[in-house]
C-alpha cells in the first residue's frame, strides 16, 4: 500500500494536472494507494499526523508537491522509523530535489519509488521560537531569519510567483522577488552562539540560514558543503556594510561559486540566533511570522526516504 499526499495547487495548479496523470498509472499498473489531497495550509501535517499516530506497520508516504508540502508532512510524522517518503517535486523552489538530486520527472520519480533500489537516511532539523509560548517545527532543506524569509513570506502571496509558473519560468519569480526585498533590506545586529560555547557578533546581518541541503531559495548555494546525513547544519551568514558587496555575494552564490567573499559559515549540531529587532523567520520557505531569538538544532539520519 502507498499513501500519497497531494497538493494539487502546487506550481499555480500544476500540481493537480501530475497528480491524475500518477494516478492513471496506479489504476492500470493496478497499485494498492490511498489518496489524500490537501485543501489548505497546514493539512499536509494533519494528513501525515494521521497517516502514522498509531502505525505498527511500514508505511511509504508519497509526497506530490513542492518542499513545502513535503516540511509539511515531515512535520506531522509521529514515527519516523516506521515510514520511508517518497518525493514527486512539483514546486516552484525544488530545492529538497537539487540537494537530493532526485528527478523532477513525475513518472520517472514514480518509477525510482516503486523500485526502491536505494533507501537514504537523511536529517532533518529542529527550530524553536516564541517568547510567550515556545515553539518547535521541523524543517528538511533550511532554516532562516532575513533576508530570505522576507523573500518567502513575499512569495506566498505574490502574483509574480502565479505568473512566472503559467509561463514556465517559475525560477524567475525568486529571482524577481529577491531583488525587490534586497532593495528594501536593512542590516541588522546580532550574535550566534555555536553548539553553546562559541560565539560569533555581527554587525550587518542581512540574513543567516541554517541549512541541511546545499541550497535554498530556488537555487542559490549558500552552503555548497552541506551534507544531508552527516549530523550537521551549515550556518550561513551574509553580513556586511557595504549594501553592494552583498550583491556579489547573492550573485555568487545563484551561480554556485566555490568561493563566495561575504558569506561566513560554520558548521555545528546546534545554533542559537540573537537579533536586536525581530526579523522574518522561514522553514523551508513557509513563514514563522518575525521572531528575534531562535534555537536551531540537527537531527542526525531520522528520515528514511527513498533515492
Amino acid at each position: 500500500m502507498y499513501y500519497f499526499i497531494i497538493n494539487p495547487a502546487s506550481q499555480s495548479d500544476r500540481g493537480y494536472k501530475i497528480w491524475k496523470k500518477i494516478e492513471q498509472r496506479l489504476v492500470r499498473d493496478g497499485v494498492e494507494y490511498q489518496a489524500y489531497l490537501t485543501e489548505y495550509a497546514g493539512q499536509a501535517t494533519e494528513y501525515a499526523r494521521k497517516l502514522t499516530s498509531h502505525c505498527k506497520e511500514a508505511r511509504v508516504i508519497v509526497v506530490v508537491g513542492g518542499d513545502g508540502t513535503m516540511n509539511e508532512v515531515v512535520d506531522g510524522i509521529v514515527s519516523c522509523d516506521m515510514v520511508t517518503l517518497g518525493y514527486i517535486p512539483v514546486g516552484t523552489g525544488s530545492d529538497l530535489a537539487r540537494g537530493l538530486r532526485l528527478s523532477r520527472r513525475p513518472m520517472r520519480g514514480l518509477r525510482r519509488i516503486f523500485k526502491a533500489r536505494r533507501i537514504r537516511q537523511i536529517d532533518y532539523g529542529v527550530i524553536a521560537y516564541g517568547d510567550d509560548v515556545l515553539r518547535h517545527r521541523r524543517f528538511i532543506v533550511s532554516a532562516g531569519i532575513g533576508l530570505d524569509a522576507e523573500v518567502c513570506q513575499h512569495m506566498q502571496r505574490s502574483a509574480i510567483k502565479n505568473i512566472c509558473n503559467r509561463i514556465h519560468l517559475r525560477r524567475l519569480s525568486y529571482r524577481i522577488l529577491g531583488f525587490i526585498q534586497y532593495l528594501k533590506a536593512k542590516p541588522i545586529r546580532g550574535y550566534i552562539l555555536l553548539d553553546g560555547t562559541r560565539r560569533v557578533e555581527f554587525n550587518y546581518i542581512y540574513f543567516i540560514s541554517a541549512q541541511i541541503q546545499p541550497c535554498e531559495g530556488g537555487g542559490f548555494w549558500f552552503a555548497p558543503k552541506a551534507d544531508s546525513s552527516d549530523g550537521n547544519l551549515e550556518v550561513c551568514i551574509v553580513s556586511h556594510a557595504s549594501k553592494r558587496q552583498v550583491l556579489g555575494t547573492l550573485l555568487r552564490a545563484l551561480f554556485r561559486r566555490s568561493h563566495n567573499r561575504g558569506l561566513r559559515c560554520f558548521s555545528c549540531r546546534e545554533v542559537q540566533i540573537y537579533t536586536e529587532r525581530p526579523m522574518a523567520v522561514h522553514v523551508d520557505g513557509e513563514s514563522c511570522q518575525y521572531q528575534s531569538n531562535l534555537e536551531v538544532r540537527c537531527i542526525e539520519r531520522k528520515l528514511k526516504i527513498v533515492g
